[in-house]
């Protein structure tokens, strides 16, 4: 009879603890859900209110294409629209060579030993470095030591000091996340360990990839210490006709300074002698908003068109 009795109360017992375990979970859910939409709502307030308030710049094309003013209203953000985008794309051309072939290096080639778990955290080290660091690391030896002043290429190779670390690491586990068995497959198929690597793995790994580097050139986008210390804070006047590149008008001399959107905004409001300050500044944040959101889009787009054409799915 107690075997017979015990089978009801452990029914019970398991029923209760079901229901107590589906009570946790809607519980957890709703905490995660409300954690999630309180993200967001910060996320399309702030966004919104920098959208609204630089509303009225953002489709002036003057104001995108003329030059500022240092004290006269009516300027523009059209050099340092033309730097931001030159200094991104060339940061992104020296580091994202660079820390492939690290990323692949230290993912498949390097033996596991002291030196790599080194270089492994001393690049862990360096993706967490305050921005004011690399600046004034990048001012004391490009802009004095190596004696390029205040230019493009001191600013380009900064803020590749921030790329690297990040596009290692993030190209890394994107390599090390392809299963072993696609790895074994093309080995067995009689490719070498370099022709697996280049047609099997990173093709497998591009959408990983392109979202390292998208996240990265976000980071770029929107710096400004390093720059301060590196490109300098003024924007000559450029002449897109002008092929010499040892002239400051040039827009393709890298020795050139170049003050970008994100150092715009911060030397307007520091200086505040721009008698239309709050609407430039407004302008200007919105249309770097807009250009790292459309890049953002592209990069995307352009990573999964990548990765369909290289696995041919």
């Amino acid at each position: 009879m107690a075997d017979v009795t015990s089978v009801p109360s452990q029914a019970v017992r398991a029923a209760r603890h079901a229901r107590r375990i589906a009570a946790q979970d809607r519980f957890a859910t709703g905490v995660l859900t409300a954690i999630v939409g309180l993200v967001l709502a910060v996320l399309v307030a702030i966004v919104g209110y920098i959208l609204v308030n630089g509303a009225g710049k953002l489709f002036d094309v003057s104001f995108l294409t003329s030059k500022p003013e240092q004290f006269r209203a009516g300027g523009g953000i059209g050099p340092e629209l033309f730097n931001s985008f030159y200094l991104l794309v060339l940061t992104l051309v020296i580091s994202v060579p660079v820390s492939l072939g690290a990323a692949v290096f230290l993912a498949e080639y390097a033996p596991d030993n002291a030196a790599t778990t080194v270089a492994k955290t001393a690049i862990e080290t360096l993706s967490s470095l305050p921005s004011i660091v690399v600046g004034l690391f990048g001012f004391l030896f490009f802009v004095l030591q190596c004696g390029w002043g205040f230019s493009i290429l001191s600013g380009s190779l900064a803020l590749t000091m921030f790329n690297i670390p990040i596009l290692v690491r993030t190209i890394q586990q994107a390599l090390e996340a392809v299963p072993r068995t696609q790895r074994d497959a093309g080995l067995a198929l009689g490719l070498t360990k370099w022709e697996t690597t280049i047609h099997v793995l990173l093709p497998a790994a591009m959408p990983a990839i392109v979202t390292g580097v998208v996240l990265s050139a976000g980071r770029v986008f929107g710096e400004a210490a390093a720059l301060i210390y590196t490109a300098g804070q003024s924007a000559p006047a450029l002449d897109f006709l002008n092929f010499d590149l040892t002239s400051a008008s040039c827009p393709w001399n890298v020795f050139r300074p170049a003050e970008t959107l994100a150092v715009h905004i911060w030397k307007i409001n520091s200086e505040g002698v721009v008698p239309d300050l709050e609407a430039v500044s407004n302008g200007t944040a919105a249309v770097l908003m807009v250009c790292i959101l459309a890049f953002n889009l592209l990069a995307r787009w352009a990573g999964k068109a990548i990765a369909r054409r290289l696995t041919a799915e």
